[in-house]
């Protein structure tokens, strides 16, 4: 595990931002508070809609400010089967301003928790995990947004760098776009359920996480480079920080306004650390 320079700050994103250089950010990988009343240690997660979007479209200025012209801008939302829309509602107002929109959607990608498939045998095989709700008008909601977000729409990507095996081998030579490698590009639904946990107080401390490797899966798809600074403007208990570590790129940065998930996080970085040093 290489070393990464990891700074986090208690403070709300906005002004922590605002002390960021501008240009110089490659990364950003976060997921901000959905605003579907989420019991959080200290942010109020009530608002009327109109104002949310409003403090959204202002924390999301200072994140393009500080995105250098390739940068890559992540951004996890979800929604509630009683409020579908806010996903939509937020990327529209991030992105079709008519004079100067803050971002182009470059892609979109599907986080998947948990599917069900029929195998070879026609036996069908639940994996992942999925919080049921007790509807008799709406399912259970297996999935979350990631919006790729970049400046023109015309960042490269390293499409195979998050890539699998081709399941049928005779493809790789057939096509001349493989260049004889066994990988191919995954494509945008991404199946990452979250880790196991035996007690939710001591191993996921947060209402509303996110596994590490979705954020370890955005450093592969925009390229895992070493000097890569990434950014999470809402650190919560420190994924993205984690995964940052494990990664071995260059920088991290993240900003809370709760004390605690911070410790949290530094409690984490120090176990992984310490991890990493076992023989």
């Amino acid at each position: 595990m290489s070393t990464t320079n990891i700074t986090l700050t208690h403070s709300c994103c906005i002004e922590g931002m605002k002390k960021m250089p501008s240009g110089q950010t490659d990364l950003i990988v976060t997921s901000p508070p959905y605003n579907l009343g989420i019991d959080y240690n200290t942010y109020q997660d009530t608002h009327e809609r109109s104002a949310f979007i409003s403090w959204c479209l202002e924390w999301a200025l200072e994140v393009k400010r500080v995105m250098s012209n390739d940068a890559s801008f992540f951004l996890n939302v979800g929604a509630a089967p009683s409020n579908p829309l806010l996903p939509h509602q937020l990327l529209l107002a991030l992105t079709e301003d008519k004079d100067t929109p803050l971002f182009t959607l470059q892609n979109t990608f599907h986080w998947i928790k948990s599917i069900s498939v029929k195998n070879r045998t026609g036996e069908t095989t639940s994996v992942g995990h999925f919080k049921p709700i007790n509807s008799q008008r709406y399912v259970n909601d297996c999935h979350e947004y990631i919006f790729h977000l970049t400046k023109t729409g015309n960042v490269q990507l390293d499409r195979k760098g998050a890539g699998v095996p081709y399941v049928h081998k005779s493809n790789i030579t057939r096509w001349g776009h493989t260049e004889g490698a066994d990988k191919r590009c995954r494509g945008n639904t991404w199946f990452i359920p979250y880790d196991t946990i035996k007690s939710r107080a001591k191993d996921r401390p947060h209402p509303a996480t996110f596994p590490i490797g979705l954020t370890e899966q955005c450093i592969r798809i925009h390229g895992q480079n070493r000097e890569i600074h990434l950014l999470d403007p809402f650190n919560g208990i420190g994924t993205s920080a984690v995964a940052a570590l494990r990664m071995g790129i260059s920088s991290y940065t993240g900003f809370d306004i709760d004390a605690d998930y911070l410790s949290i996080t530094r409690e984490r970085l120090a176990a992984e650390e310490a991890q990493d040093q076992r023989p």
